[in-house]
């Protein structure tokens, strides 16, 4: 009767082991351990953070800068670019401040072209990017993505 009472307690320790024992095995947290899915990259990252998330860093970027001379602002996906047609006094300075989270690149660009300088760059590296600008109307800003650019873009225009 010991070698059925010891099979049968076997047969069950067995049973309550082998589902741990899988679910060990074929998790990966081993050292070493090959993961079971290869990962593929395609166009998108897909553990990078999310639009919302980038915007909301972006946001944050600018926030230090106050509201007391704020003329307008906002945040876009840098594929949407920022297009704004603001109304500024003739003559007067305004500063613009861009930051832009995410990969690649943008240019800020003013129209009429003798309204700030051409082409301002503004790399996608969280890094604040200011520009004088000399009101005129009508003025209109750009901020166009490179080509392959994500993220999204913070912006303030301020009268100085």
């Amino acid at each position: 009767m010991t070698s059925s009472r010891s099979q049968a307690l076997f047969t069950v320790c067995a049973a309550v082991a082998l589902p741990a024992l899988l679910v060990a095995c074929t998790s990966g947290g081993g050292a070493g351990a090959a993961d079971p899915t290869p990962s593929r990259r395609s166009g998108t990252a897909a553990a990078g953070p999310s639009d919302a998330e980038l915007a909301e860093r972006a946001e944050e970027a600018l926030a230090g800068l106050g509201e007391e001379a704020l003329v307008e602002s906002g945040v876009e996906r840098v594929a949407d670019g920022v297009h704004t047609e603001p109304h500024l006094e003739d003559g007067k300075p305004y500063r613009i401040t861009l930051v832009c989270v995410g990969r690649g690149s943008a240019r800020l660009a003013f129209r009429p072209a003798g309204s700030g300088r051409k082409g301002v760059a503004v790399p996608c590296d969280g890094a604040l990017v200011q520009q004088r600008v000399t009101g005129a109307e009508p003025l209109r800003i750009d901020v166009d993505g490179s080509e392959g650019a994500t993220g999204a873009i913070a912006w303030q225009l301020d009268r100085v």
